[in-house]
């Protein structure tokens, strides 16, 4: 929503001039031509679009007293649609006022029937507590007042019942709604049988894994709907994506319309793609983006400009506080006392005066990880830092959003790492700045996050039948299997929890492919200093690896699985650590298959065996490598989704002519279509893993996998299946036009290989790509 602009806002336009800033960052002594484009975003006029019918004398005086009418155009298309009974899918930029899509038909219902219930969820409890202020706000002329509260698990105690009882706006977070409210849906009787709205904000965020049951608990929520005999409607917002309405209809089950035209204004923005100096003469290695990330974030703090830096991984924002702080202590110790690092996993109070001292403008800049990426309202920045690219163009412009939100002007630089997706997009901004290409993927019906959802259902209510229409003919083959488990048993053609299933919501984490949790604890003291999920327990948490936490480093001195708890001491040295580790793939089934060119492609079931075997201790700021140490090994198989495709036979003539290495080709040509399949569906490079070979046993000839890093899969490989000759073509691109002479991180390295990057062989992967292309 918009309001009057806050006093004390000082504009990037007021305070510093973007050229000027360029200007005087060129002449720096670390400066060596990093800047390679410079976007002028162009600021957008407003459109509005009065309503077919007026609103309530009351809402529209106190929309009025804010400043918030006449309504954008998306606005009113999606008050509109509401009033004519549909779903609602919004897809428009950050700040462009999508709340108001929502606020104003909840109010409106409210106004017209007491009875009325609006359901609001948000992906964090931060989130939460910032769109309730906002809508205590917004509905402060009601009479009698408008009863809306949090309902998450900082709730005090003695307030839940009353929200029971009588909350006609609950918000709360999908996994309350999990865990807390659906299992004990009949203390809601009168929630859910006046239910008539439930919004789902950053929708786009409910992806992958988390996505996928997330999707099933909506679904858990629609048949308790069912229960009390009410249906309602659905609202969703998300970033700008490519497929929003196909992502809203996934999510809930339900068709949508989607609202996409914004007719927001929009102040523009001077965007900078920044990559980082190559340092060699082979053209191999580049400088660090977390000390091109600290240059640019210190500069702008001590010109006063408000500004988050955006770092992808909890470490790196945390590397990138200290490294800031330090700089700026050498200039001005209170300067550096203004600067924070904020992640997920520091606890609530911390959290809260950080994105409240940022919004009073006590702190000039935050280091931050995506926690900070969606709409909670830490006031008016005037820039932001994107060390590295996030994954997505969504992510992209949702960080880059989070400045210049007051409509004036703004700043935004994206410095590339030297992943190929990140140096693709250096050599072509127009990918960047163009229509977005990304598809939001979920799998509902994945059974590793169906299964323990239809325990949680039968929990709930017993299955029949007709709930197939929710969660989908898998169900029948399920319930089967799960009887054998012991886990529901059927009585009269409906399905129970079996005897000693008691709450099983409370077995499932909906955030990740597992439900474990470890605790990290400062060895000394015992102080608990955060939670970690148990999946990056052996990648980040195993003996004698660097973790950081409030930009201060501790060395794991013990990982105690039985007791889950990592122990930690205060680490002096610099250096990080990262892990080295060896994965193995086998075929279990193939799903699909097509010849493309020429050369077969197949989509199936994988086993998926990952065994962490060692670290390696790198120097802070050079990134180079101190030493390789060896572990003793942990194993973690799986089975999920891969896409694997056959190398032609011309190919292999061809590399066996020239003296090419044929493993390295594979290796290398594996390594550049995992850094570029992110280009195509909506995920983290993180998401994928990746298996080449110049023999398998399954199928008995070289091979390239590429598959899904989590259980039971989430639609990534399916998606490069699909698109195989796009994701080749655009592979190609990549390492051709890499100035480096033999393969680099920037094209065919990769920052997670367990083989430390061997054997790799530049010519040969793009000789492979190329023959794929051609059909020979």
């Amino acid at each position: 929503s918009r309001g009057p602009v806050r006093a004390g806002r000082r504009a990037l336009s007021e305070t510093v001039d973007t050229q000027a800033f360029l200007a005087r960052v060129r002449e720096r002594d670390w400066y060596k031509g990093q800047i390679v484009h410079l976007e002028d975003v162009r600021p957008r006029p407003v459109r509005h679009r009065e309503l077919d019918a007026p609103l309530p004398d009351a809402l529209e005086a106190q929309l009025t007293s804010l400043g918030l009418l006449p309504l954008y155009e998306h606005q009113a298309r999606a008050v509109e649609a509401l009033r004519q009974g549909a779903n609602v899918a919004v897809a428009t930029a950050t700040a462009s006022g999508k709340s108001l899509c929502y606020h104003v038909p909840v109010l409106e219902r409210l106004l017209r029937s007491r009875g009325a219930r609006a359901l609001y969820l948000f992906p964090t409890k931060a989130l939460a507590q910032d769109q309730l202020r906002k809508l205590r706000e917004l509905g402060a002329f009601m009479d009698p007042p408008l009863r809306c509260a949090a309902y998450d698990g900082d709730t005090e105690s003695r307030d839940r019942a009353e929200i029971r009882r009588a909350g006609q706006v609950v918000i709360t977070n999908p996994d309350m709604l999990h865990l807390g409210i659906l299992p004990n849906h009949v203390g809601w009787k009168r929630f859910f049988a006046g239910l008539r709205y439930v919004v789902i904000d950053e929708s786009h965020v409910y992806r992958g894994v988390f996505g996928s049951h997330v999707a099933n608990v909506v679904r858990r929520l629609r048949r308790v709907c069912a229960l009390y005999g009410s249906a309602p409607q659905f609202v969703l917002c998300s970033a700008t994506v490519a497929n929003p309405g196909e992502h809203a209809k996934r999510l809930t089950g339900l068709p949508f319309e989607v609202i996409d035209g914004d007719g927001s204004p929009y102040g523009g923005k001077d965007f900078v793609l920044w990559n980082p100096p190559l340092i060699d003469d082979e053209q191999t290695a580049r400088g660090s983006p977390n000390s091109e990330a600290t240059h640019l974030f210190s500069e702008l703090v001590k010109d006063e400009v408000r500004t988050i830096a955006f770092s992808r991984s909890r470490k790196t924002a945390e590397l990138v506080y200290s490294y800031t702080r330090d700089r700026l202590k050498q200039e001005s110790v209170p300067l550096s006392a203004r600067v924070r690092a904020y992640r997920a996993g520091y606890l609530a109070e911390d959290r809260r005066a950080i994105e409240q001292g940022l919004f009073e403008g006590s702190l000039l800049g935050v280091s931050a990880t995506n926690a900070l990426e969606l709409g909670i309202d830490v006031g008016d920045l005037d820039a932001t830092v994107l060390n590295g690219y996030p994954g997505t163009i969504a992510s992209a412009w949702q960080q880059a959003g989070r400045s210049g939100r007051g409509g004036d002007r703004s700043l935004s630089v994206m410095i590339a790492s030297d992943n190929p997706l990140d140096q693709y997009l250096m050599r072509h901004p127009d990918a960047f700045f163009g229509k977005p290409q990304e598809h939001v993927l979920i799998a509902p019906a994945n059974p590793y996050v169906l299964e323990p959802h239809l325990v949680c259902a039968a929990f709930e209510a017993p299955l029949e039948p007709k709930d197939e229409t929710l969660f989908g003919e898998e169900m029948r083959g399920l319930l089967p299997h799960m009887e054998q488990q012991d886990v529901v048993h059927e009585a009269r053609g409906r399905w129970f929890p079996a005897p000693g299933v008691v709450y099983p919501a409370e077995h499932v984490d909906i955030r990740s492919a597992g439900s474990d949790r470890f605790l990290v604890v400062e060895e000394t003291s015992g102080a608990l200093i955060e939670h970690v999920d148990a999946s990056i327990v052996f990648s980040q948490l195993h003996p004698g690896a660097v973790y950081l936490h409030q930009g201060e480093p501790f060395l794991v001195t013990e990982l105690d699985l039985e007791a889950r708890t990592a122990h930690l001491r205060p680490h002096v040295d610099p250096y990080y650590t990262t892990t080295r580790h060896m994965t193995d793939i086998e075929i279990e089934r193939v799903a699909s298959r097509k010849r493309v060119n020429g050369v077969g492609v197949f989509l199936g079931t994988v086993e998926v065996a990952r065994t962490v075997i060692g670290y390696l201790r790198k120097q802070q700021l050079t990134d180079s490598v101190i030493d390789d140490v060896p572990l003793e090994p942990q194993t973690r198989s799986f089975v999920t989704t891969a896409l694997w495709f056959d190398i032609a036979e011309s190919v292999l003539t061809e590399i066996d002519r020239r003296k090419l290495d044929l493993p390295g080709g594979l290796h290398a040509a594996e390594h550049a279509a995992i850094g570029m399949l992110p280009f195509f569906a909506m995920c983290d490079r993180a998401d994928i893993g990746g298996v080449s070979t110049a023999l398998h046993p399954d199928t008995g000839k070289p091979q390239i996998f590429i598959y899904d890093g989590h259980p039971g899969g989430v639609g990534i490989a399916e998606k490069g299946y699909d698109l195989i000759e796009e994701l080749w073509g655009t592979t190609l691109r990549a390492i051709r036009e890499c100035p480096c002479r033999e393969g680099c991180p920037s094209c065919i390295q990769s920052p997670k290989c367990g083989n430390n990057n061997e054997p790799l062989d530049k010519h040969a992967a793009a000789l492979l790509l190329e023959h794929h292309l051609r059909g020979r």
